[in-house]
């Protein structure tokens, strides 16, 4: 481990002493011994992430993966991607084992499971399906040259999607939720890719390893006797909510053991919120995240935020880790997972923003191209005027659980510069939240 103690790094060019480790391994197709490099890293605005090269120097055989570093996410993801312009051609994609990809106008689908994690592009994933499928065509057209000859046909269809002759679409899933789609209008809204998050069925848990624990009522669960005590017959709910609790916990940016202190906290004509802070002593690492205390709410909120003047900035937000978040007037979409749950100003909120984009859009900017380094730049500088008051905006919070908020100047009564609306969910947002699984249970 460096001096820095983290684990997982920035990948940076500069980066003198990158920890590469380097292990001797067996070559699967001449049965050498070759040499595996692994290389633990992060991805912008992805996540940690483990590069494994491996290079037979006796053969000349080489082979690259990539394997998530942290853990499997809560949902699966989908990505339903239409594919337009060359850009579209060049979207950096990271898929994990789980991955499964479909092409509709082609009727084919590459399954999960069947290829190893990568780090590609769109027409890298057209390439590699080219090349497997012209794999001993001489032998097909000696022996069955009817199925060679639907392959040729096959393949001429995949070429000309290389040239967009016609458009596509392409569904990326995964299971596990670690796939990537980049943007190449990033920070801005992608019209070109939808992402939704879906909840896995107990076929898909078990697909990834994990089971209930009425699944493992066979294997006595072992518990640590110094986290769960019997409280005290004094305990009571004001004590719950003055007593601050430390959980131990991994830093989320060098995954080095730490401890979490969470509190409960009542916000004014609000609802009670879990707040949770996280200080890494390896790397400096410090986080605030909020949780509502009291559960998903009947319907969902969406909360207009007209911000004209400093006064505005001071407002109170509480966004929740369901929340998306926009900015019109900087055409700025953010999903609930990219800030996670936050209590603080819309100052604040925007320096959350800035700080991210500032410091993760730029760890690539080495292979980045001047047009996305413009488009970040351009956007940083109209975010500043924002944060500085010097331009009006529009806050907006769509959260489907119902647990966001914004902070009202003239409580209880109505305030001309909040909007409030209350919504039901749609039959996508229940399945989000898990609520569809939730009522088949309960049926």
């Amino acid at each position: 481990m460096g001096s820095t103690g983290r684990l997982f790094r920035p990948l940076d060019a500069d980066d003198p002493e990158p920890e590469t480790t380097i292990i001797e391994s067996l070559c699967m197709n001449c049965g050498e011994n070759g040499v595996t490099r692994l290389l633990l890293t992060k991805i912008p605005f992805y996540k940690d992430v483990i590069i494994m090269s491996f290079k037979c120097e006796h053969c000349g055989y080489q082979n690259n993966e990539i394997q998530s570093g942290g853990r499997i996410e809560e949902k699966g993801i989908r990505i339903n991607l239409h594919v337009q312009t060359m850009d579209d051609l060049n979207r950096v994609l990271v898929k994990s084992d789980f991955t499964s990809i479909k092409i509709p106008e082609l009727d084919f689908e590459i399954p999960a499971n069947s290829q190893k994690g990568e780090v590609t592009t769109v027409e890298g994933v057209l390439d590699r399906t080219v090349t497997g499928l012209k794999q001993d065509q001489e032998n097909r057209r000696k022996d069955y040259p009817e199925l060679a000859e639907q392959i040729e046909r096959f393949v001429a269809k995949i070429e000309r999607l290389k040239n967009l002759d016609p458009p596509f679409k392409m569904i990326i899933e995964d299971i596990s939720g670690n796939c990537f789609l980049s943007n190449p209008k990033a920070p801005g809204i992608d019209p070109g890719a939808q992402i939704s998050l879906f909840t896995r069925n107990v076929d898909q848990n078990h697909t990834l390893g994990i089971y209930t624990e009425e699944e493992l009522q066979d294997e006595p669960v072992e518990t640590d006797k110094n986290i769960l005590t019997k409280p005290s017959e004094n305990f009571t709910y004001e004590s719950l909510q003055s007593e601050i609790f430390q959980l131990p916990s991994n830093c989320p940016a060098c995954n080095a053991p730490c401890k979490m202190n969470s509190k409960l906290t009542q916000i004014p004509y609000f609802k009670e919120v879990l707040i949770m802070a996280t200080n890494c002593e390896a790397c400096g690492y410090r986080s605030n995240e909020v949780k509502s205390g009291t559960g998903i709410e009947p319907q969902g909120v969406r909360i207009e935020v007209s911000i004209k003047d400093p006064d505005d900035m001071t407002r109170d937000i509480l966004k929740s880790d369901t929340c998306s978040l926009f900015i019109p007037e900087l055409e700025l979409e953010m999903g609930p997972a990219t800030l996670g749950g936050r209590f603080t100003t819309v100052e604040g909120l925007l320096v959350n923003i800035k700080e991210q984009l500032s410091t993760q859009g730029t760890m690539f900017s080495d292979s980045a191209e001047d047009k996305s380094k413009a488009q970040m730049l351009s956007f940083l500088e109209k975010l500043e005027k924002l944060i500085t008051s010097q331009l009006p905006f529009t806050l907006i919070l769509d959260d489907p659980a119902g647990n966001s908020y914004a902070q009202s100047k003239t409580p209880p009564e109505p305030d001309e510069g909040l909007k409030i609306i209350h919504y039901d969910r749609s039959f996508e947002q229940n399945d989000e939240l898990g609520l569809n699984d939730m009522v088949v249970d309960n049926y």
